[in-house]
């Protein structure tokens, strides 16, 4: 079972997402060592924001890897050839039967 197209964009989109989240939660430091800014480094952004991003682009991407595409049927026509169609599509003869 490979990978397709749609689900290397969900993995994408999810490692961009991580990528943002852990960007939200860098910084607060300051350049004296003796000061501490307790209210730039305890903020709602990087303490609640930016961890629940990364875990969402986490689910993201494990989401792209297990889903499954989509399948595809090949159906027969009264002339031979073959047609394929995806599962959830019905298909009707040039009678109005489904086949």
């Amino acid at each position: 079972m490979a990978l397709t197209r749609e689900n290397f964009k969900y993995i994408i989109v999810g490692c961009v997402v991580v990528i943002i989240g852990f960007i939200l939660m860098s910084g607060g430091g300051t350049e004296d060592p003796s000061q501490f800014n307790e209210d730039e480094l305890f903020s709602f952004r990087r303490i609640t924001l930016a961890p629940f991003l990364v875990m969402v682009g986490y689910g993201v991407v494990l989401f792209g890897i297990l889903k499954r595409p989509k399948k595809e049927a090949s159906v027969e026509e009264g002339n031979g050839s073959q047609t394929k169609v995806d599962s959830n599509e019905e298909v009707i003869d040039d009678k109005g039967y489904q086949k």
